[in-house]
């Protein structure tokens, strides 16, 4: 796995996105097959039309590609989003070999500076662990526990991931400005409770992290003794900060990560850590306040800190530079790495090519300046037209939704109103190019360049610290296969990397795009209106303007959705987790029904045919299930099951038309069939 770390605008209550890193990151391979092609745009090679739509819905649209498309072995798992980052990722490698070339001109060679680096692994190979010595030596250095704050401050502003987050993000009750963030982190397996839970698959899987952390810190120079003492160090200490953090769920709800205070309150958490020394380390700017989005967590570190020997901590420290940079490392480290948190963890059999990896590494390094290129060869205007005349539709099908509901009164009505006439859309690319002027890339030099970024992305969030939010930014690079809603922003995103097949096909009728298309940007929209969303106002700011009964109401319409998918099976014995996927669902849900509301008022005006044997309502849904085809190996389906806050693909598609009366009608569904859910979940 190439880590990559970035402190991130938003650590605490991240963007609402349409798949998250893990499922959306795509592993290109060699040149990827196109859709069959159909009169309406249906990809009807990926149906099984022998199934029974009313019985399986995602069997009957998906059926035909899931068994043409077994997980690749060097995946954990393969979807329709994996297909398209596939073939922008072939684009990407194209112009990247380009700006390697010596003749590439100055604008590209950047790009290809870091490239050329990354996929020079003899040059790598011959470096072997020196790369690390600098910053391993600040840690052998550390002579007291005095001594500790100054170094992870470094680190942090490295990319590191010792001990705790930090970074930069809006104020949750004044969006209009950036505040320092401290949040829970420093653990290297996925979430808190696979340090605690007791079953038989958590117990081996922390006996196998704490071999891969063996390995590693022989790798990074310890004997083998000392590793395995590290190790057992490291375990515990992981641990006892993962007591300390909250759980996926509880992330959830952002009034449980807003505990904004001064600056010597922070300090008043942790008096066994210099805080004062830490800020200046890591070139924090001067300012009153903080939000330490988990006190609980803070103190922890702190008490860990106090009771753990200094040999120990530093054993941690090692643990997390090793990890940390993995990625930029001779082979011995990349494998090992590999080993655990692809294959151990997720179920890969194989490592992916190497300039498969380090296109992700320009991607997240200088997304913007290889984005911009990618831009120029792919993005048209007349996807963006379609696209924002489909988001016009959306938001009015949401004004009408908003306006016809029962359960919600006049005067919350009004406020959604008003937050719904405050979103704003941005489509394909930056109005405003990413300066990376002053990051210095040595060609040659893959570590450097690797740690250098982080510092370049790092300074520009500590920059922001007290300024005004700028919301033309964008938090996804344009070749990113995804989409999101930003609360704090109020607005909407769509990269150009989504808007093509199968989400967005410009040769595709109305029916099929709306399915699809309309459905995902209906999907980000309902986000604000979420179980998170809704906690939040026009302008960003974290507010109840719910009345206490709609907001009961909310949450007894909501429990309904988180009911239905809790009780979907995610893999063998364990279940979806219905509340920690709950806003996904909600915005599922909502996203297709807005969807349907705007193809029907499109219809009043434009009539659709039958096409390849198919109603324009009937294309319609099937446009929807075809984004969600996706296969997984059992490994990566338990992750996702307990830290993914998207469902299954095949709940995606199946849980949201058996809420839709619609779909029933549409495929003369009996009232008893399978894809009919009674009681009908329904929020938006």
């Amino acid at each position: 796995m190439m880590t990559r770390t970035r402190a991130l605008a938003l650590i605490a209550l991240p963007i609402a996105v349409l798949m998250t890193a893990d499922d959306a990151r795509l592993r290109a391979q060699e040149p990827v097959g196109q859709m069959m092609a159909s009169r309406s745009g249906i990809d009807l090679a990926s149906m099984d039309q022998a199934a029974d739509a009313c019985s399986d819905f995602y069997q009957y649209a998906c059926g035909g590609w899931v068994a043409k498309h077994p997980v690749p072995p060097d995946r954990p798992s393969y979807s329709r989003f994996s297909e398209l980052q596939d073939r922008n990722n072939l684009i990407l490698k194209d112009i990247l070999e380009d700006a390697a070339k010596p003749t590439s001109g100055a604008e590209l060679r950047k790009i290809g500076d870091y490239y050329s680096s990354c996929m020079d692994e003899s040059g790598i190979e011959a470096k072997g662990r020196a790369p690390l010595a600098v910053d391993l030596a600040r840690i052998a250095a550390i002579k007291s526990k005095a001594d500790i704050p100054a170094v992870v401050g470094h680190m942090h502003t490295v990319g590191g991931t010792g001990f705790f987050s930090f970074g930069a993000q809006p104020d949750f009750k004044d969006a209009s400005q950036y505040m320092l963030i401290y949040a829970q982190g420093g653990m290297g397996l996925p979430e808190r409770d696979y340090y605690l839970k007791d079953d038989e698959t958590s117990v081996n899987l922390r006996k196998a992290y704490a071999q891969h952390v063996t390995k590693m810190l022989q790798l990074g120079g310890d004997t083998p003794a000392q590793a395995t003492a590290g190790a057992k160090a490291i375990m515990a200490i992981e641990t006892s900060l993962a007591k300390g953090a909250l759980d996926v769920v509880s992330l959830r709800n952002p009034t449980n990560i807003y505990h904004k205070m001064p600056r010597d309150d922070v300090k008043k958490l942790m008096p066994n850590f210099n805080m004062s020394q830490y800020l200046e380390r890591a070139e924090a700017p001067p300012g009153d306040s903080a939000n330490v989005s988990e006190p609980e967590f803070l103190k922890a570190v702190d008490q860990v800190i106090a009771a753990t020997d200094l040999a120990d901590l530093k054993s941690y420290m090692r643990w997390h530079v090793i990890h940390s940079n993995a990625a930029m490392l001779p082979k011995r480290f990349v494998d090992e790495n590999f080993a655990f948190y692809e294959k151990t963890l997720q179920g890969a059999k194989e490592l992916r090519a190497r300039w498969k990896r380090c296109v992700d590494a320009v991607d997240s390094d200088l997304g913007e300046a290889v984005g911009k290129v990618y831009v120029d060869r792919t993005f048209g205007a007349e996807g963006k037209e379609r696209t924002q005349e489909m988001v016009k539709g959306i938001e009015a099908a949401l004004g009408s939704d908003i306006k016809e509901i029962t359960w919600m009164s006049d005067e919350t009505k009004k406020q959604a109103e008003i937050k719904l006439r405050g979103v704003a859309n941005k489509i394909g690319y930056p109005e405003r190019w990413r300066d990376y002027s002053s990051l210095r890339i040595v060609r040659g030099d893959a570590y450097g360049n690797s740690q250098r970024a982080n510092v370049f992305a790092y300074r520009r969030q500590m920059a922001k610290i007290g300024k005004p939010v700028d919301k033309t930014e964008w938090q996804m690079t344009p070749p990113t296969v995804n989409a999101y809603y930003n609360p704090f922003e109020n607005n909407i995103n769509f990269p150009a990397g989504i808007l093509q097949p199968p989400f967005f096909n410009k040769a595709a009728d109305d029916a099929v795009n709306y399915g699809a298309a309309a459905a995902v940007v209906g999907h980000e929209l309902t986000h604000g209106f979420d179980d998170q969303g809704r906690r939040f106002d026009a302008e960003g700011n974290m507010r109840e303007w719910w009345t206490p009964a709609d907001g009961k109401a909310f949450e007894e319409r909501a429990a309904c959705v988180a009911n239905q998918y809790g009780g979907y099976t995610a893999v063998a014995d364990v279940k979806v987790n219905g509340k920690l996927t709950l806003g996904e669902n909600v915005a599922d849900n909502g996203g297709l029904r807005l969807a349907w509301m705007a193809l029907m008022e499109q219809m009043k005006a434009k009539q659709l045919a039958r096409e390849d044997g198919l109603s324009p309502e009937q294309r319609f849904f099937v446009g929807w299930a075809q984004m969600w085809c996706e296969n997984r190996s059992d490994e990566s389906a338990r992750l996702s099951a307990q830290t993914n806050p998207h469902s299954p693909g095949r709940y995606r598609t199946n849980g949201v038309v058996s809420n839709m009366p619609e779909f029933a009608k549409a495929f003369s569904c009996s009232a008893n069939a399978k894809m009919v859910n009674q009681p009908v979940c329904r929020v938006w």
